[in-house]
């Protein structure tokens, strides 16, 4: 039994230790080499028209299954489903909106990243950059990690309003909240404050996914196989990852009023 928790002590940390020196690595070629800004929108372009749909999809839902809830246990409670709209919303822009775009986009575009860089180890093309001159991490990893970086934000952006109206209706068509009380349960209690606790939140996922999907894919050996291992390895481990950052990063801007 220790002799196999050495041994995952040891994976740990060198897989901790490879994708540290893969993001010093990123860092040299962003300030020491011209950036592939082409590679940067084409795959910015990519990881956001592959998981708008399903993000879109998903906040749609949860804002309806919010307020439903909310609405039938206030109504319960109180006789009224009152502050709906402030339930919805709260919950959407500081934890749920995040935090399930971030599952999301791992589970789709990060799956991707990390079959598509698997594959070309697996396959040799990564050696072959190394002989034609090309530095595999500024080619392939960095325009990737900037993709998530920028995407990410704004499909958060995009769910919390699709969640804020799939509340909406629900809330207006099922529970028989009038829509003005509803939006102005929204305008009167959010504030900048809160839309930026969920806001920064999205730049420390999209690193996190970006990070893990491209060193898992970078560091893919055993053929198909391995392309296969790679992948459910790397969506596995960001989403775990996003939950365990998320209590940490709300403790965080807790902490200093955000």
């Amino acid at each position: 039994m220790f002799a196999s928790i050495g041994r995952y002590v040891n994976y740990l940390f060198s897989e901790v230790g490879g994708a540290a020196e893969m993001i010093r690595s990123c860092v040299f070629w962003l300030t020491r080499s011209r950036f592939e800004w082409g590679q940067a929108v084409e795959q910015s372009v990519t990881i956001g028209v592959d998981s708008f749909g399903v993000t879109a999809l998903t906040s749609l839902f949860t804002g309806m299954v919010l307020a439903l809830q909310a609405g039938n246990t206030i109504g319960n409670i109180f006789g009224d489903p009152i502050f709906v709209g402030t339930i919805v919303t709260f919950s959407l822009i500081r934890e749920l909106g995040p935090v399930l775009t971030s599952v999301v986009v791992s589970g789709r575009a990060g799956a991707a990243v990390t079959a598509q860089i698997g594959t070309m180890a697996v396959t040799e093309q990564i050696d072959a950059l190394y002989t034609l001159g090309t530095n595999p991490i500024r080619y392939l990893v960095l325009p990737r990690m900037t993709g998530f970086i920028f995407t990410l934000p704004i499909l958060t952006l995009f769910s919390n309003l699709f969640g804020i109206l799939g509340g909406y209706l629900v809330a207006v068509y099922a529970l028989g909240v009038p829509g003005e009380v509803y939006l102005t349960d929204i305008t009167s209690y959010m504030g900048v404050r809160d839309f930026m606790h969920g806001f920064i939140k999205t730049f420390a996922f999209a690193f996190m996914i970006g990070t893990v999907c491209c060193y898992k894919g970078i560091s893919t050996r055993g053929g198909a196989e391995g392309v296969g291992k790679s992948t459910t390895g790397a969506v596995v481990t960001t989403i775990v990852l996003i939950l365990v950052l998320d209590y940490f990063l709300t403790a965080i801007l807790t902490a200093f009023g955000i």
